[in-house]
């Protein structure tokens, strides 16, 4: 018999134990620990590459910022330079969507009509973020009676018709407005959901783990709302506020669609379409190509707002 085994002497019966492993459990269960740890922001960026909705999204959103920063990459043709005698004129070699019925040329009013939708779109989001931010996080994170105060702040602008307040308020400025006025007017009734969004993030995450153990460490309340609690709940925030950023430019060109948001000699979307309306039956390409363009530049917002969505979501993930 073997050294290495052993006999279990019962009487008539004999039992043999295995060889004992020479390897031990430490090397089994070893883990590679050379790679870095992957974050959510990681994690999600990897979903993301993964999405062809995401690609088709960066298009849309890269070409319209591009039309917005640089036109002139994109034509030469003044898009204020009109002549009626191209009135409702067919495509030529250098207009390649013809002319409107002020003899302007259509493809160029498309290129720069971008600058002033995407910049009333940028600029509203990035103060709606700022505003509605700051109301959420302290109303979530501090509780008491500052949450139930900045609640009914928020539900009382919450309860205004957004377009119709916006148009209300546009008819003090009207023939007298600016990019900087529509921003301003679309910002101040356009936060509530950001910071309803936010508070709830703020709430969710406020009472984990790391945030006692910051709170044990001596860190005051404030810092650990900015430099933990914020970060950790920016990604329902970012979400929102991409999906927002179309809705703007939407509410610009209806506002200039109607007359009452930026003046007739600022070149934009919601303006060409209005005067479109006039040519419908008989020239409806004047429309389509303004509308077009808002349509696709919206899309783009929408849909990389869902691929971020679900990216960020651990359930779809799983």
């Amino acid at each position: 018999m073997p050294d290495n085994q052993h006999t279990l002497a019962r009487p008539g019966q004999e039992r043999y134990v295995a060889e004992i492993d020479e390897q031990g459990l430490g090397a089994v269960d070893a883990v590679s620990d050379e790679s870095a740890p992957s974050s959510m922001w990681g994690e999600a960026w990897k979903q993301l590459r993964r999405r062809p909705i995401f690609w088709v999204a960066a298009v849309l959103i890269v070409g319209a910022l591009l039309l917005a920063i640089a036109p002139g990459l994109f034509t030469r043709v003044d898009p204020t330079f009109c002549q009626l005698r191209d009135s409702y004129g067919p495509a030529t070699g250098g207009h390649p969507f013809g002319f409107d019925r002020q003899g302007c040329d259509i493809f160029s009013r498309t290129i720069h009509g971008a600058r002033a939708s995407v910049t009333v779109g940028v600029l509203t989001t990035l103060i709606v973020v700022l505003i509605g931010a700051v109301i959420g996080s302290l109303a979530g994170f501090f509780g008491g009676w500052l949450d139930a105060l900045l609640a009914r702040f928020t539900d009382i602008f919450f309860a205004v018709p957004f377009v119709l307040a916006a148009i209300v308020v546009m008819q003090m400025f009207k023939g007298r407005s600016s990019i900087a006025t529509v921003v301003l007017v679309l910002a101040i009734f356009g936060w509530p959901q950001i910071a309803r969004i936010t508070r709830g993030a703020v709430m969710s995450v406020k009472n984990e783990d790391f945030v006692t153990a910051s709170r044990s460490l001596g860190s005051s309340r404030m810092a650990i709302l900015v430099r933990h609690v914020l970060p950790n709940a920016a990604a329902p925030i970012i979400v929102t506020a991409t999906v927002q950023l179309g809705a703007f430019i939407v509410s610009e060109a209806t506002l200039s669609f109607l007359g009452v948001g930026l003046p007739p000699s600022m070149v934009s979307w919601g303006a060409d379409i209005a005067s479109a309306q006039a040519a419908l039956r008989d020239h409806i390409s004047v429309l389509l190509y303004p509308a077009g363009a808002l349509a696709l530049t919206v899309l783009g917002f929408i849909m990389m707002g869902d691929a971020v969505r679900d990216a960020l979501d651990p359930k779809a993930r799983k």
